[in-house]
């Protein structure tokens, strides 16, 4: 399935650059010592699996991207999982921290 415009904008300069993870997943992007992730969907499932491919990044500081009325889902979501992420909205304007 082919990257709407806005997924590639929040992927920044790493656009259609996915990194292969364990289990024939793949990662957003990786850039520097940054590992992004843009999940649009808003579900809880869709958060918990991009969570859980960030998870394996052990090295890199981590970005969720999500659209804005779901950053509070997704900021709880990391919490949950003890998990210390950086949660922005798409166009990057907004930031909350785990």
């Amino acid at each position: 399935m082919a990257e709407t415009r806005s997924h590639k904008a929040g992927k920044g300069s790493a656009a259609r650059k996915e990194v292969p993870i364990s289990g024939g997943r793949r990662l957003d992007a990786v850039r520097g010592h940054y590992a992004v992730e843009v999940e649009r969907s808003g579900t809880k499932s869709g958060i918990n699996a991009a969570l859980s491919r960030l998870r394996t990044q052990t090295n890199k500081a981590k970005i969720l991207r999500v659209p804005q009325p779901d950053m509070d889902k997704a900021l709880q979501l990391a919490k949950q999982k003890h998990m210390n992420v950086a949660v922005t909205n798409i166009a990057k304007t907004k930031r909350k921290h785990t």
